[in-house]
Order: structure tokens, then C-alpha cells, then sequence
């Protein structure tokens, strides 16, 4: 049977946390790695009197947000003297369906996680929904515009949802298919890629874009990602405001600095200024949606990230968070 191993990043929210670890205990899994962001809201006292052997608790000295959680917490499982074969990724306020997990290790146990050729399976995604079962926008799979022709077409005619995955596509019977892109919510990455490859995510990038950046590494390394739309998870999300705007809004600046190198990686070289004109004009207008009073605020952290992010700047910008918008929180 494959072995598989939950990494979950919390950060101060101590009742979602317990929720979603009861329910993770609850699925067949052989190991459940809690990364602990520096929480102050009683987390590692609640972690310390759980006693399920499969429980590894990795607490961090400081937060370092869901990239640099998830950074650590694979490193952890694959230093390991016998590493799992897969490891699933999810936020504090996600988790899997009942039977998910049992459903991809059934899956999952004629491949070789180990497999690093061409087109091997490296990644899985699950079909992510909000509590009430309508799907999760945010944790939409979907393509890589810039990597094909017919794509990138049908994105430049009917905008952005032209490169994601349809709601049939979503649907429980639907067959596997092949993406580009998936969230760090419900991704199952294999032993291949992250030993084998040495394919980690990038810490410094703190909040927003880290699944988006390692799962186009990870296809850059030749490896291939699949949607298994029978795996579901539930995300209980709630960071993001009407238009696509995030709450609290120094989450853009994050968004906007990281979506640089989005920018520059989906699209090579060549045609990353065009690509990254586009996204500019995307987060602009998404700008308008916030209320008068904060919209002055929400153009100051965009501006920021996109001059952050041409700079090639990593890791957190406390100065910039300023104390009204402190604590950081971890979650997406």
C-alpha cells in the first residue's frame, strides 16, 4: 500500500487547526506533520498534548508564512530515514473528504513515486470546495496560457477562466486530466520529485504563489501534474472580499510581489513584460472593488509588490505591514 504523509501549516487558528487535524486522524495516513508558524494562540500547547503516534509537530522559531511552513514541513518528511512515498499539502482550515486519502493511496499504489523520467507522474490535485459544496475559485487548477498556442488564444478572447479547469471538469466521475498549475490544497507531490528532483517550494516567498511557482517547476523538470477530480477536499476560506480583493489588504502586496515572478516563469523571457503589463492591468482594476476609503491603501501595497518583485526581494515586509495590519496569518 503507498505510504502517505499530511503536511498542514497553521498559524493562530487554533479552532480551525483542530477541526482539520481531528478529521485528518480520523482518514487512513501514516504520518500527519503539523508545521507550527510561532502561533501565540495556545497551538503548541494543544499540539503537545495530542498523543497519536503518527503526529510529528515541527514548530517554527518565526512565522514564516504558508511557503515557508510548507517548505519546511516537506524537508522534514523527506529527511526521514524511510521517507513516505507521497505527501499531501493543505492549509489549517482545509481538509480531505472522508475516504479521500484511502482513495489515493488505492490510487496511487501501481506507481513509482520514485519516477523521475519524462512525463512521469511527479503531482495529484483534488477537486477543492467550499464547505457548502460549490467549488472553490481559489484553488482552481488550471494551464499554463503561455504553453499553449490554443490556450493562450481562447485566454486573449474570453479573459482569465479561458486557462482553468471547468466545473465538468470538477465533477466526481470525471476522468484524470492533465494541468499546469494546481493549489497547496490537496496537492499530493511524490518522493520523486521532492528527493529524487530536489524540488522544494520556495520559503522566502512567504504568502501567495508558492504552489504556483513549484507547480511550474515541477512541469519545467519534465514531471507530470493530473487532476484527480474523485479526490475531495473542503477549504473553509475566508481571506478574500467581493471582486477578488484580500482581507486584510496588505495580502496584495504579497500577491503582487510573488505574481512577478509568476509573470516571468509562465512566460519566459521573451514575452514576460507583455505578460506582466497584463497582470498589472488586472490587479488595477481589481483595485476598484474595494471601498473609497481603503482603495488608496490597496494601490500603495500593489504598487509595492510589483517594485518589490522586479527587485527580486523575498521573505516578509514587516515595515510595510505597519502595526494596524499586524498579526501575519499564515493561511491563504
Amino acid at each position: 500500500m503507498t505510504r502517505l504523509a499530511a503536511v498542514i501549516v497553521t498559524y493562530n487558528r487554533l479552532e480551525a487547526l483542530k477541526q482539520t487535524l481531528n478529521r485528518v486522524l480520523e482518514e487512513v495516513v501514516d504520518r500527519v506533520y503539523v508545521i507550527d508558524n510561532a502561533s501565540t494562540d495556545g497551538t503548541a500547547e494543544w499540539l503537545a498534548a495530542r498523543r497519536d503516534p503518527r503526529l510529528q509537530v515541527l514548530r517554527l522559531a518565526e512565522n514564516g508564512g504558508g511557503a515557508g511552513g510548507f517548505a519546511a514541513g516537506l524537508a522534514a518528511a523527506m529527511n526521514e530515514d524511510d521517507p513516505v512515498e507521497w505527501c499531501v499539502l493543505f492549509d489549517d482550515d482545509a481538509w480531505p473528504e472522508p475516504g479521500c486519502l484511502a482513495r489515493f493511496r488505492e490510487e496511487a499504489a501501481g506507481l513509482d513515486a520514485d519516477d523521475t523520467r519524462p512525463s512521469a507522474l511527479g503531482a495529484v490535485a483534488a477537486a477543492v470546495f467550499y464547505p457548502n459544496g460549490t467549488i472553490c475559485e481559489m484553488n482552481r487548477p488550471n494551464l499554463n496560457p503561455f504553453w499553449h498556442a490554443g490556450v493562450l488564444a481562447r485566454t486573449l478572447i474570453g479573459g482569465r477562466d479561458r486557462f482553468k479547469v471547468t466545473d465538468t471538469d470538477l465533477a466526481p466521475r470525471a476522468p484524470a486530466r492533465s494541468l499546469d498549475v494546481a493549489s497547496f490544497v490537496g496537492f499530493f507531490v511524490s518522493r520523486g520529485a521532492l528527493r529524487g528532483l530536489g524540488l522544494r517550494p520556495e520559503a522566502g516567498l512567504f504568502l501567495y504563489g508558492d504552489d504556483v511557482l513549484y507547480s511550474l517547476r515541477l512541469r519545467r523538470a519534465g514531471l507530470r501534474i493530473e487532476l484527480w477530480p474523485g479526490l475531495r477536499f473542503a477549504h473553509d476560506c475566508s481571506t478574500m472580499g467581493e471582486g477578488f480583493v484580500y482581507r486584510p489588504l496588505w495580502k496584495i502586496y504579497y500577491h503582487c510581489r510573488n505574481g512577478v515572478q509568476i509573470a516571468r516563469e509562465a512566460a519566459g523571457p521573451i514575452v514576460f513584460p507583455a505578460a506582466l503589463a497584463y497582470y498589472t492591468l488586472v490587479w488595477w482594476r481589481r483595485g476598484r472593488s474595494c471601498p473609497a476609503e481603503s482603495r488608496g491603501e490597496y494601490y500603495r501595497m500593489m504598487w509595492a509588490g510589483l517594485r518589490d518583485g522586479l527587485r527580486g526581494q523575498r521573505g516578509r515586509n514587516d515595515g510595510l505591514h505597519g502595526a494596524a495590519l499586524a498579526p501575519v496569518r499564515s493561511g491563504r
